[in-house]
């Protein structure tokens, strides 16, 4: 059953995207592509990949549509006409398809024991993380304990990436509220429907991205899940309120500190390991019990995480809504 209702929502997922490469309208476009984000959402749940499934729906149903939208208030609503290079384009894209197919044939069997990543590293893991770290989430001992690097880099991406689009979009400006800017047209406040709705969701919408940012030893989840979750929710209150009443909530500057302040947290983490005489990001001597210096250690660095990705996404937001149309 589960094979036949993965093959359901490919089948789906492919239809979405030829519909997605086929619009005319950039809006329709957008959506389409959100709808090819749930797709691939519940796709990774199918695989068990649940961590990675919470990231695609919150950032690429949620935000990335936002910010999709936000883009296309600055452009035309129809695609451009097509150019002479149209069958160039079609020729690059068959190529690259027929690439990526042939590649398939030498992948390993879908749950086989014996495959590469199954033999090598992989049952350490399984193996130590009960001895080393005692949580039941493999993932997330991978991610914030035996990869700390990786992640830190990852963390550090973000932030610079958020600071290039800010710079790009000059979010040093404010936007000033504009005369038929009244308390009755601003975001979606004369929507009834959309405002009951949202002001019900919010505070589950937040209640749910400190679950996950807090469960995530336990779960799927994490950081980078809650931060896109929570920014989700202050996004959804900033089209239904307004953006003034959400940068009265989280003003820029706050915002700004929280980019640069939870990578520097996730850093001190493993500068504080350096101080207590271990290596930078070793957990063990946080505590005198390593085990629960592992524990304490993935709690500090995913907060880093979760702030840091909160606030640059709600940066970002917020530099596309301060542009004049």
């Amino acid at each position: 059953m589960t094979v036949i209702f993965g093959i359901f929502l490919l089948s789906l997922l492919v239809i979405t995207a030829v519909a997605i490469v086929r619009a005319q309208n950039l809006f329709v476009a957008v959506m389409l592509m959100g709808i090819a984000s749930l797709l691939i959402a519940a796709n990774f749940f199918l695989l068990d990949a649940a961590d990675v499934a919470l990231t695609e729906a919150a950032v690429g149903a949620g935000i990335s549509t936002v910010l999709f939208l936000s883009a296309l208030a600055l452009t035309d609503d129809q695609e451009r006409a097509p150019t002479s290079r149209r069958m160039l384009s079609f020729g690059v894209t068959l190529v690259a398809t027929l690439v990526v197919i042939y590649a398939t044939f030498d992948k390993p069997r879908f749950g086989d024991p014996n495959a590469p990543v199954q033999t090598h590293v992989a049952p350490w893991y399984l193996e130590k993380t009960p001895e080393y770290i005692d949580i039941p989430n493999v993932v997330t001992a991978v991610l914030g304990s035996y990869r700390a690097y990786d992640t830190l880099g990852e963390v550090f991406v973000v932030f610079t990436a958020g600071i290039g689009v800010l710079f790009l979009l000059g979010s040093g400006r404010v936007r000033r509220t504009r005369p038929e800017e009244t308390a009755h047209n601003v975001g979606l406040r004369h929507h009834l429907i959309p405002r009951v709705v949202g002001r019900l969701l919010i505070p589950f919408i937040l209640l749910f991205g400190l679950y996950v940012q807090f469960h995530g030893e336990y779960g799927p989840g994490g950081g980078f899940q809650a931060g896109a979750i929570i920014a989700a929710s202050i996004i959804l209150y900033a089209l239904l309120e307004g953006e003034r009443h959400a940068l009265e909530v989280l003003p820029q500057k706050l915002l700004l500190g929280m980019m640069a302040g939870g990578a520097i947290l996730y850093t001190g983490v493993g500068l504080a390991g350096m101080a207590l005489g271990g290596n930078f990001l070793d957990y063990s001597v946080l505590a005198s019990n390593p085990v629960s210096g592992q524990q304490m250690g993935i709690i500090l660095i995913e907060a880093g995480v979760g702030i840091t990705v909160t606030g640059t996404l709600l940066a970002i937001f917020h530099a596309f809504a301060a542009r004049d149309v």
